[in-house]
């Protein structure tokens, strides 16, 4: 156990981190202010009556701040027609200027617009992806060089009552930051500053802070840090949520939701924007799904968690919220040690179990062939209550039984036994590799601990029946680690009446946030009434995939598109994903422009970026390696470049 300066009002509470009200022309974000969602339109910024028209389905979607890309002069002068056409078809929803290599373009806009958005590693630097050694003194004189670049456009925001948001992106911090902080969490946090004291310097405060990366991992741990500093120098600005890139379809949903959702659990957060790379208007329904889990009807039934330790204005934690590490544990079979984390599927509902009762789990059985085959989403165990399995399951499943059932199997090979906190201790017959035991809080007492304390076939299932369960849930693990307990512990929730889109955002949410803290062994996720089980598995392995535990698919760093984008990201998004959704662990960038190009896609092993009208330039990590490749042949050469490299396998 260590101690660590909090980020967070409270880790056992949901207590929202009170930030400073800052206005976007009449809306309020932050304060006292319900979270806020916003989206980016994907038209050509100079076609007015595009930009105009889907600005219109995205507020009637519910999108309640419109960001709209920037990227030249012109542009920004269009805003202001933009915003006319806007509000003489009854629509006075703030705009908000997307900026990045253009302060011209930002000091325009920020006299006829709401807001601006501004990127610090861009607005005043030309990446080049160099490693130079600076002098303190040369340090200094690039923060002056910042600093006269900059103070015009406060000055303007000022002038005009304008707000800002300082954006920090994970893969376009400044050569200057990465030299000195390297590609981190807290090289973000430093970028944003850079830009933050100019703007106290002016006395300008109307500020929205944000710290996005495609890596949830990353993201999460820039975002506490960030709120660590301003505790730590008495400022407390909102924050903008959001995972850059997250991609498409039930993988953008599940990221987002990873990321967004972790810092909200925490009670951090004002505005939030998640990013698929779909139409905008499909964003705002997935956001507001997602913020809506932490309205206060839904979070006034919680029940009291026993408070963390303090010592000293820090709090004593098993695990560095700032720096991901999993949880120590004991290897029991291929569960916990430096195993993956292990997925539980539950069929305990059923009222018999056949071999393609296993199908939605990842087994396939053929009869011709009498074989099973097994996807890349294949289950590890599966819990089937008190039913019974009488036919030969594949050698790398496990199955589950309620004790007193499986105490009457005659081959219990493979097969292991639920049971119930004490029960295991007066059980009779347990198995002598491995044993399932359920806990929940009120089983942790000292004599439970004790007894448990020098088991080596003893698997842990935290469970929580708390309507808001990733606090107590994490108290769990503490507590354990206060006990010195180092076996394996599967995260275990139940849902039931949900949508499927609930369902998905919710576990996504509470199991990704215990697992970006490296809590957990493995998830058992028992849905009734929420989704097929087939969507449930694939659930469970999206979250494991999104907080970077457990790779077991293609993940796609994809960019949601803006007016910036040089060419039709879905239909290209696609074509990339049909040719190499087998390559399992690779992650393949997917940029619209080089704003978002090898900078944006950060941990990529390969990018596909648009530099021009019908041309692309294609990345093997953030090195350029073809460039202006012909759109219509530039998939094939990205295959091509794939093989070259010892990554391609063909699909079976």
């Amino acid at each position: 156990m260590k101690l660590y300066l909090p980020y967070s009002n409270s880790l056992t509470e949901y207590k929202r981190f009170l930030t400073r009200e800052v206005k976007c022309g009449d809306i309020g974000i932050g304060g006292n202010n319900p979270i806020r969602l916003q989206s980016m339109t994907t038209t050509d910024t100079m076609d007015t009556k595009a930009t105009v028209a889907q600005s219109i389905r995205m507020i009637e979607a519910g999108c309640e701040l419109v960001r709209i890309t920037a990227p030249s002069i012109n542009e920004a002068k269009n805003l202001e027609v933009i915003k006319k056409e806007l509000v003489a078809a009854g629509y006075h929803t703030p705009l908000v200027a997307d900026i990045h290599f253009t302060p011209n373009a930002a000091e325009f806009a920020a006299r006829v617009i709401e807001k601006v958005r501004v990127n610090p590693g861009n607005y005043a630097d030309k990446k080049k992806f160099e490693e130079i050694e600076y002098t303190d003194s040369a340090y200094e004189q690039e923060l002056e060089r910042i600093r006269q670049r900059f103070t015009p456009l406060v000055n303007i925001c000022k002038e005009y009552g304008t707000a800002m948001r300082i954006g920090t992106n994970h893969g376009s911090l400044s050569d200057r930051i990465l030299s000195r902080y390297g590609d981190t969490p807290l090289g973000m946090v430093e970028s944003a500053f850079e830009f933050l004291r100019i703007c106290e310097d002016l006395n300008y405060h109307n500020i929205v802070i944000s710290m996005k990366a495609s890596n949830t991992q990353v993201m999460v741990q820039a975002y506490r840090l960030l709120v660590q500093k301003m505790i730590e120098t008495n400022s407390n600005y909102p924050l903008h949520l959001g995972v850059t890139e997250a991609g498409d379809g039930e993988d953008g949903r599940i990221k987002s939701a990873v990321g967004i959702g972790t810092l909200l659990e925490d009670g951090l957060g004002d505005t939030v924007r998640v990013s698929l790379t779909e139409d905008p208007e499909f964003e705002i329904p997935v956001a507001k799904a997602l913020v809506d889990r932490y309205s206060f009807d839904k979070l006034s039934h919680h029940k009291a968690i026993e408070p963390l330790q303090t010592e000293g204005g820090k709090v004593k934690l098993s695990y560095n919220p700032y720096d991901y590490q999993r949880r120590e544990s004991n290897a029991v079979l291929n569960i916990g040690g430096h195993n993956v984390p292990r997925i539980i599927a539950d069929f305990s509902e059923r009222e018999s179990i056949s071999p393609a009762t296993f199908f939605p789990a990842g087994y396939n059985y053929s009869v011709p062939m009498d074989k099973w085959n097994i996807n890349d989403i294949a289950c590890d165990y599966v819990y089937v209550g008190n039913n019974h399995v009488d036919f030969e399951i594949p050698g790398t499943l496990g199955i589950i039984y309620n004790s007193e059932a499986w105490k009457d199997l005659e081959k219990p090979l493979r097969q292991y036994p639920l049971f119930c906190g004490e029960e295991f201790f007066k059980s009779e017959k347990t198995h002598p590799e491995l044993n399932f035991v359920a806990i929940t809080k009120e089983v942790l007492t000292p004599e439970f601990i004790s007894k448990i304390k020098n088991s080596t076939n003893i698997v842990l299932i935290a469970d929580s029946f708390n309507p808001h369960a990733m606090p107590e849930l994490r108290r769990v693990f503490i507590s354990l680690a206060e006990q010195g307990i180092s076996l394996p512990i599967i995260i275990k929730r139940n849902y039931k009446d949900l949508s499927e889109q609930d369902f998905q955002l919710g576990s996504s949410a509470e199991i990704g946030a215990l697992l970006l803290d490296g809590l957990g062994d493995g998830l058992w996720i028992k849905q009734q009434n929420c989704t097929s089980p087939q969507v449930a598995n694939s659930t469970a392995f999206g979250i494991l995939q999104a907080t970077r535990t457990r790779i077991s698919k293609t993940e796609y760093i994809s960019c949601p598109s803006c007016g910036r984008t040089l060419f039709d990201l879905q239909e290209t998004t696609q074509k990339i994903r049909e040719r190499t959704d087998h390559l399992k662990g690779i992650k393949i960038g997917i940029m619209g422009c080089i704003v978002n190009g090898p900078g944006e896609m950060a941990d990529a092993d390969y990018g596909y970026v648009g530099v021009g009208v019908g041309k692309i330039s294609l990345y093997k990590g953030k090195e350029v390696v073809k460039k202006n490749v012909p759109s219509d042949n530039a998939v094939n050469e990205l295959i091509d470049l794939i093989k070259e490299h010892g990554n391609w396998v063909e699909k079976s």
